[in-house]
Order: structure tokens, then sequence, then C-alpha cells
């Protein structure tokens, strides 16, 4: 249900203020100049915690062994063409002060729930889940195998086992400030090694030419390589569980609460616009830190493990990976990779589970199943999740030690969710968005462009994957 403001912009009726969004009180001026701007930077540090991981350490290095550099075109558009979608749909949330969920429950389609109809997205996404959670578990065993790279007497899985209480206990007893802080120096120091790392590569053996980089970029798509393709695509830049997750930490960095509620207030429209720019430029920093993290882990991969003639799989994934290291720099570098994969990869995983633990209490509010107005409830439930997800991805791997396989089905699980969120980005600008602060057409055009491409991507994942 929709009414018409008196400055004829559109409202919800259901316009309840939630307090985990907009606590009463919290409106502040948003910064004028970019290096006021950059104090107010902070959900793409820890965003970039989960995006420097999984699909960049494990399946781009993959795709990058198994195909060379036929594919660098693919990977370039995997990163670059989510993150608008990213910056379109946390506009709404951050005006709206909607939730995710909350959003997604808005939708057209109800099905019927335990206290009332839901949207099909809320089905969907927790059928969607547990295979996310498969995903999450291979990163974690990827993570403890990077451990055992170091200390070789310890068994892949011991070591995965205490990466899963290590991450229970900074998450349980953490907050959003802690783990930015955390995770802003794992984040820049790993990419670091790997940009180093890559261009130190044109001094070996393994150095790249101008027409190895042209030919990644001739549009070649090797049917062969579809299902890797497909998932790096999944999950490489800022994936569907990624944008999910960063529209909380945006949430818990206060933009929705510095432009307040209140659209009557005749300084909500200039507050909206400027937070809207803080935002933006906290998506673009995403984006250059995965493109800087992402486009190296390929290099080595095509460059070093191809030219090897080496595969990245089961309890070996790491081991291989760290040739991309010590066939550049010598064999010292090994223990540079090992504590730099062990780092990053425990930056996804703390990052992963901290995003999902904030979605799982709004899972169970949009469920009917307790009030938005219970914030003591909503953190204890967050608290449970994050003690309880690592233990479940520690038994996934015990039962599957394959990162690799388990990363596919969490990606794989992933890139079918993109649709529903460029389409709902679509749908909630147009009918719930205040007009004063619409996007340019140009940005509603590009979205429903990358709309139908990636409606096309996950026809080709259920044919060719799924079924």
């Amino acid at each position: 249900m929709m009414a018409v403001g008196t400055n004829g912009e559109r409202t919800m009726t259901d316009s309840t203020p939630d307090p985990y969004t907009m606590p009463e009180g919290g409106t502040r001026e948003s910064p004028t100049s970019f290096t006021a701007r950059l104090k107010y930077l902070g959900p793409s540090i820890i965003i970039s915690g989960s995006i420097v991981g999984s699909g960049e350490i494990i399946l781009t290095s993959s795709l990058g062994a198994a195909a060379g550099f036929l594919l660098l075109w693919w990977v370039l558009l995997s990163c670059w063409i989510k993150s608008l979608v990213q910056a379109e749909l946390s506009r709404y949330i951050i005006v709206s002060g909607d939730t995710y969920l909350r959003a997604l429950n808005r939708l057209p389609g109800k099905i019927p729930g335990p206290r009332g109809p839901v949207a099909w997205p809320i089905w969907l996404g927790l059928i969607a889940f547990i295979p996310g959670i498969m995903g999450l578990s291979g990163i974690l065993g990827g993570a403890g195998q990077a451990l055992t790279l170091l200390i070789p007497q310890m068994p892949s899985t011991w070591s995965t086992a205490f990466v899963a209480m290590a991450t229970a206990g900074i998450l349980a007893a953490g907050s959003y400030k802690a783990l930015e802080k955390i995770l802003l120096g794992l984040v820049v120091g790993f990419t670091a090694c790997t940009l180093v790392c890559a261009t130190l590569m044109q001094f070996t053996e393994f150095s790249m030419s101008a027409a190895d980089i042209a030919s990644g970029l001739t549009f070649e798509f090797p049917l062969e390589y579809l299902v890797l393709a497909l998932a790096v695509y999944g999950y490489t830049g800022v994936n569907s569980n990624e944008t999910a997750a960063y529209t909380y930490w945006c949430i818990e960095k206060g933009y929705p609460g510095y432009i307040g509620h209140d659209r009557q207030d005749p300084a909500w429209r200039q507050r909206a616009e400027g937070w809207i720019r803080v935002m933006h430029l906290d998506v673009w920093a995403t984006l250059l830190i995965l493109t800087c993290a992402t486009i190296p882990f390929y290099l080595l991969g095509a460059g070093v493990l191809h030219a090897m003639g080496e595969q990245p799989d089961g309890l070996e994934t790491i081991s291989v990976l760290s040739n991309m290291f010590t066939a550049t720099l010598g064999g010292w570098s090994l223990w540079i990779f090992g504590a730099g994969a062990f780092f990053i990869l425990f930056s996804t995983t703390l990052s992963g589970v901290g995003g999902a633990g904030r979605i799982i209490p709004d899972y169970l509010i949009e469920l009917g199943l307790f009030p938005r107005s219970n914030l003591p409830l909503r953190k204890a439930w967050t608290r449970g999740f994050v003690i309880c997800a690592p233990l479940f991805g520690l038994l996934c791997y015990v039962a599957v030690p394959n990162p690799v396989f388990l990363v596919t089905i969490g990606a794989v699980t992933a890139a079918l969710m993109l649709p529903i969120q460029s389409g709902a980005t679509l749908w909630l600008q147009a009918r719930h968005l205040d007009v004063r602060i619409h996007p340019r057409k140009a940005a509603k055009i590009a979205i429903a462009t990358i709309f139908c491409f990636q409606l096309l991507m996950a026809g080709l994942l259920i044919r060719y994957i799924v079924f």
C-alpha cells in the first residue's frame, strides 16, 4: 500500500521506524568534502574481508590454473557487474530504514508463513542458507589447511577446529568497530603481498606478455570451463551474500540513523543525498580493493599454475596454490603465502559469519516469530548464530574435506540469488523509494541490463549445474 506525500513523494504506509536501523535522536549532518567523507567509510572494509578470500584465493586462482589467461575478461566482468546493484540496493536500505529482508518482504508474491503470508524471496533465501553455509565451511577448511601449511604437525581437521573456535570467540565478544579494525590490517596486508608477487612474476620464467593479456580480452568462452567459470561469477566480487551483508554493515555503521525517518524535516533530503554520497564512495572503495586483489590471483593462477599443469583440489588445495608464491619468490615465501592465506581466509570467515549473524534474526522477525522492536533478542540470536555456525561449518568440512568443492556449492547458490537482488532493486526503487532521491535514468537502465544478464546466468547454472 502506498500513499503520496505533500511533496509528491511516495511513502510507505508500513512506516514504523525500526530501532535497529533508525534509533531515535541519531540524525547527523553529512560530510561535505571528500576527505571528510573518508572518515565515515567502513562497511567496505568489513565486506572486503569477505570478498578477498573465497572467490579470489580459491576459485579465481583455480580458473586461471585451468584456462590460462583466456578468461581474464570473465573475471573482470564478474568483479564489476555487481557493484552497481550493491550501491543502488543500499541506497534504498539507508534511506527507507528497512533491513534487507524487510525490503525483500515488500516484493509481490506471498506464500503462507507461520504467522502470516511472507514474500517468496524470504523462503527461497532460507532454502539457500544451508548450501551457503557449506560454502563458508569450504573457506573455513581452507583457512585450516593454510595453518597446517605453517604447522605441518597439525592435521587440517585440528587446525580447522581451531579456526572455528577462534571465529566463534571473536564474533561472540566483538562489535562492529572491533571487527572493522581487525579486518583492515588483514585485507591490506595480504592484498599488498599478492600485488608484489604478481609484479615479481614478471622477473621469472612465468612472466606475462602483452599477447597473454590480449588473449584474455577476446571474449572467448570455452565450454569445458563453464562450471568453474559460473562458480567464479557467483563468488568473485561482491556476491549476493556479501551484498546482503553489506546493507547490515551500513546499518551498523549508522548511515540510516544519520539520515533519520522524518521525511517532513526540511533538512531530510539534504542529509539523505549527503549520506548516499558517502555510501557510494564506500562502495567504490570496495570495488577498488576487490579488483586489486582479484586480478593478481587470476594472473598468478594463469601464469604459474597453468604453466606448471597444477590444479588445486581436495586436501592439497592450499598447498598447490602456494606454488603461485614459491615459484615466483622462492621457497622461503611459503611462509608468506601460508600466513597470508590463513589471515585472508580467516578474515573471510569472520566477515561471512558476522554478516550472516545479522541476517538470521531478521528472518525470524519477517516470519513473525518476534517483534523488530526487541533489540536484546535480536542481539542474542546474532550471538548464538556466530557461535554455532563455525561449528556447523567444521562438521561440513570434516565430512567433505574439499574446499574447492564446498566453495563451488556456495558460489552456485550465491549466483542464483543475484537476479533476485537486481530485480528487487528495480521494484523497490520504482514503488517504495522517495522520488526526491531516485537514481539517474542511466543507473536504472544499467540495473535493468544487469538483471537480464544475471537472469541468463541463473538459467545457465540451473541448466548445466543444478540439473
